[in-house]
């Protein structure tokens, strides 16, 4: 008899490609001494996680808008969600990339 595997639900990697290129965006925009591969995705990026600023966030948001092609403005209700880990922010980009 098998058991049944629990859904992953939407935590679980959709773009893992993507993920990845990600955490090689962070380490390069922010010259983290991390290694890309060494970044847990899932991990916020704020606090405890990766303990990034305001500041930091901005980097990541000008550098993601060039090179995927759409906006990430300051002013969006939906920051927190999107920012709240590298996963979170693969999902917004997929669903708005251009390039």
């Amino acid at each position: 008899m098998s058991v049944p595997l629990p859904d992953p639900g939407p935590a679980a990697a959709e773009h893992p490609a993507l993920e990845r290129e990600l955490a090689q965006l962070f380490v390069d925009a922010l010259n983290l001494e991390t290694p890309a591969d060494g970044i847990d995705v899932t991990a916020p990026l704020f606090g405890d996680g990766l303990g990034l600023d305001s500041i930091d966030i901005l980097e990541v948001a000008l550098e993601v808008s060039h090179r995927y092609g759409f906006q990430l403005r300051s002013d969006d209700a939906d920051n927190e969600r999107i920012f709240r880990s590298i996963r979170s922010l693969a999902a917004h980009v997929a669903q708005h990339r251009v390039k």
